[in-house]
């Protein structure tokens, strides 16, 4: 769903090998991106989400980018009808609230605040910011899954980090040097 070979490019730019691919046989990490709705992806992944779950599970690093945040939760408000998701951090997906004053969806850049100890956000600087497109937030069951915050009518979770399972609302891969910085701690990231 949506920005698969931006996210390749930049992974190649930072001097790693990526493969789309739609088994992770050999895969030693995942990224799952997205752009587009909570259903339609969650149908597009349903053959793989046992081997997800699995890949996860086995200690493997995993990183979701925007809509593939909002995969890694159990369920969202998105759509007519109750979508699970993948489950693999407690939480849910929810519309901003309308009543905000501020335009939704969030486009353009915005800050973020990293958790002292997140190895995502490592070498961060704090308020740096990060390109964002969206309509929904992650709302985490769990504070200590909250890597960094990010403010837009109300604070939300910019990024998640639980053992191996992170996440990133925005989009690292189009977040310029900051960003690259995040993805690499990603690929760096050894479990």
């Amino acid at each position: 769903m949506g920005n698969l070979r931006s996210v390749e490019r930049a992974v190649a730019h930072l001097g790693f090998t990526a493969v789309v691919q739609d088994h992770l046989g050999g895969a030693t990490r995942l990224i799952i991106p997205g752009v587009g709705a909570f259903g339609a992806a969650m149908a597009q992944l349903e053959p793989r989400v046992s081997e997800i779950r699995a890949f996860a599970r086995d200690g493997h690093p995993l990183l979701g980018i925007c809509l593939g945040q909002q995969l890694l939760f159990g369920a969202s408000d998105e759509g007519a009808r109750e979508t699970p998701g993948l489950g693999l951090l407690a939480g849910r997906v929810r519309y901003f609230p309308a009543d905000l004053g501020v335009k939704v969806p969030h486009v353009g850049w915005n800050s973020l605040q990293f958790r002292a100890d997140s190895r995502f956000g490592a070498g961060f600087p704090q308020g740096g910011q990060v390109y964002f497109v969206h309509s929904l937030y992650t709302e985490c069951e769990d504070q200590a899954d909250v890597a960094a915050t990010c403010e837009h009518g109300i604070e939300f979770a910019a990024a998640v980090e639980r053992g191996n399972v992170w996440g990133a609302q925005f989009h690292p891969e189009k977040s310029g040097d900051l960003g690259l910085a995040l993805l690499r701690n990603f690929l760096e990231f050894n479990p």
